[in-house]
């Protein structure tokens, strides 16, 4: 089996005691592509001379909303010339966060920190990864005036209705190990509802560790625990999902094999 881990921070701190040694062999235990997206102007230049590091690796570049204070919009400018970058596959990690991000004007701030972000990766015809904490509503709503881009709900958690209208919209969703929190009740009603074709795997590493391994740094290692989840709600075999989210993540990165 392979596997495609659409959403991994190896950038992070986490992974400053062995990450090259760590991510060089991955691919020994089949996960043959990575995507590592940005959250600010430094961790996507990190995340770029991974992707330059490693054949397998890919990047995506973003300003995440729990990001953006003190950051002037010009610094947009340089988050598209790194996506301009051939390695660059999509325009994130971006979009809102209303648990972290509290008062009026500075969730109008991320709004258009947003917005920008979508815009961009309508002008450069990239997708784009989304960030959504405790603002559904919004995310989708905003989402909808660039009927242009399409993206990925990351880290799911939405309900149903929102679930079908982001994949009526031609979005995608990925999972991490959320999926196998006992606390996550949404998901097993999402995952019948929604075809196996709209849903990609992610980590999210080094955070969102799945059971059994949670207190654990998490890693694309473990990306089989979110594969096995969803393979049990959706009543198929871990191979077919392996199989179904490396090619969805291989279309929606326009990745050429």
């Amino acid at each position: 089996m392979e596997f495609f881990d659409t959403h991994a921070h190896y950038y992070a701190d986490a992974f400053d005691a062995d990450r090259e040694e760590f991510v060089a062999a991955l691919p020994e235990h089949g996960v043959t592509k990575v995507v590592c997206p940005g959250c600010a102007l430094e961790s996507s230049r990190k995340s770029r001379d991974l992707a330059e590091q490693f054949p397998f690796f890919y990047f995506a570049a973003g300003v995440h909303p729990e990001d953006i204070e003190g950051v002037d919009f010009d610094a947009l400018d340089e988050v598209e010339a790194l996506c301009r970058h051939p390695k660059c596959v999509a325009v994130g990690e971006i979009g809102l966060d209303y648990y972290w991000v509290k008062g009026k004007p500075e969730r109008e701030r991320s709004r258009e920190f947003y917005r920008r972000q979508l815009a961009l990766a309508e002008k450069l015809g990239l997708p784009a990864i989304v960030h959504d904490r405790d603002a559904h509503r919004d995310t989708l709503d905003i989402a909808m005036e660039f009927p242009n881009v399409k993206g990925v709900f990351h880290c799911c958690a939405f309900c149903v209705p929102d679930a079908l209208e982001a994949i009526n919209m031609g979005w995608m969703l990925s999972f991490t190990g959320n999926v196998t929190f006992q606390t996550a009740r949404r998901v097993p009603e999402v995952m019948a509802a929604v075809p196996l074709e709209r849903i990609m795997l992610e980590t999210d590493a080094p955070y969102q560790t799945p059971e059994p391994f949670r207190g654990e740094r998490n890693s694309s290692l473990y990306l089989y625990r979110v594969a096995e989840a969803i393979a049990e709600i959706k009543g198929v075999s871990v191979e077919e999902v392996a199989a179904v989210t490396y090619e969805n993540a291989i279309k929606f990165f326009r990745i050429k094999e």
